[in-house]
């Protein structure tokens, strides 16, 4: 919701789809490199300890950026205050999953349950996020969108920080472990690179559906196209997290990475050929977004299964920064191509950016094989 909110909010000021997606990729850097910090010191310090600090100045800042852009203010301030909101955002996916892990213990199907039920909400919150930023942007103003994020982030998180009993205890830094930081591992760097350039899918493709929206006059389509495909993605997390599996994360990742580029062909095809039969868009978004849930879901417990218990929301912050990494490499210049070449042309960097996913697991195919051998317990 907040990042369609930005892109409708700073095109709305700015008339330009290349400074929005300037925004959000030099804020999706920050978050990248932040979160997983924050997450680190929530391991540490305790969850609800850092998320005290963080929240409130996430929210100033997202008030500051709105404030300043609105005022005309230099492009270096309201950037900014962008960048200020996005280095105070800890996330809360990875302390989620976290709390299951702790409730859980180690009982592996019933985490995979749990983690397509956590799909399953972010799907919810994905498809009536947009429609909402959508409806507010449309409705009444694009700032709105952003006020509504506001509100959310602060009553969410104080009903997040209140449930004290499944806070997982924090493990204290001790004099002789290992501190240095997970992404050094070779198996993280496996799957980090994969999910980074799922997340340049996920971005690049939000950005050009709003531009092929706007292009067609049903700019407040955008909305729609997004929750369909987040719809279909959380139908999957639904079937998926009903199965009790005998392949392992590692496998299962890999079977949907492949899907979810196979997948990927008929959006570009639409777009290229029929560009203007939506409905046929809006379908071939439900499918695609069916490879969504199984993908996140089998990365995420990947992850969370190769650490030790102290470094489980650090681990879990890395997964989900490689997608906001990747979210952040894309949207410059594929709005670059909507501004210059078209919406339609822009469709082939979400293509581009699944096979480049693909390829990407084999340089660090060696470590993919020892996981894939592993037997779910």
């Amino acid at each position: 919701m907040l990042y369609l909110a930005i892109v409708l909010f700073v095109v709305a000021e700015t008339d330009s789809y290349a400074t929005a997606g300037a925004l959000s990729m030099a804020a999706s850097i920050v978050l990248s490199i932040a979160s997983p910090l924050w997450s680190r010191a929530a391991d540490q310090l305790g969850q609800r300890r850092i998320l005290s600090i963080t929240a409130p100045l996430h929210i100033f800042f997202m008030g500051a950026f709105v404030f300043l852009l609105k005022s005309d203010a230099p492009t270096i301030l309201w950037f900014t205050s962008a960048l200020l909101f996005e280095a105070f955002v800890i996330g809360s996916g990875q302390m989620v999953r976290r709390r299951w892990v702790y409730a859980i213990g180690e009982d592996r199907a019933l985490t995979d349950t749990a983690y397509s039920f956590e799909a399953f909400v972010d799907e919810v919150i994905f498809t009536s996020g947009p429609v909402i930023a959508t409806l507010l942007a449309v409705t009444f103003a694009p700032e709105y969108a952003i006020f509504a994020a506001m509100f959310f982030v602060a009553t969410g998180g104080l009903l997040f920080a209140s449930q004290k009993s499944t806070e997982p205890p924090p493990h204290p830094k001790e004099p002789d472990s290992d501190h240095s930081l997970l992404i050094r591992l070779p198996f993280i760097r496996a799957l980090f690179n994969p999910l980074m350039l799922c997340g340049s899918f996920f971005s690049s493709a939000g950005l050009v559906i709003v531009g092929y929206s706007e292009e067609y006059g049903i700019r407040e389509w955008s909305g729609y196209f997004i929750a369909v495909w987040s719809f279909g993605s959380g139908i999957s997390a639904l079937i998926i997290g009903a199965i009790k599996w005998k392949r392992s994360e590692a496998t299962r990742f890999l079977e949907s990475l492949f899907l979810l580029f196979l997948l990927t062909i008929p959006i570009y095809l639409v777009a290229l050929l029929i560009p203007e039969k939506l409905v046929i868009m809006g379908v071939v978004l439900f499918f695609n977004g069916l490879a969504i849930a199984p993908l996140l879901t089998a990365g995420f417990a990947a992850a969370e299964r190769s650490v030790a218990e102290n470094r489980k929301t650090e681990v879990l912050a890395w997964a989900i920064s490689a997608l906001n990494l990747g979210g952040a490499l894309p949207p410059a210049i594929t709005g670059y191509i909507i501004d210059n070449q078209g919406v339609s042309v822009a469709f082939v960097i979400p293509l581009l950016c699944m096979g480049l996913s693909a390829l990407s697991i084999l340089p660090f195919w060696k470590q993919w094989s020892l996981k894939v051998g592993e037997i779910p317990s």
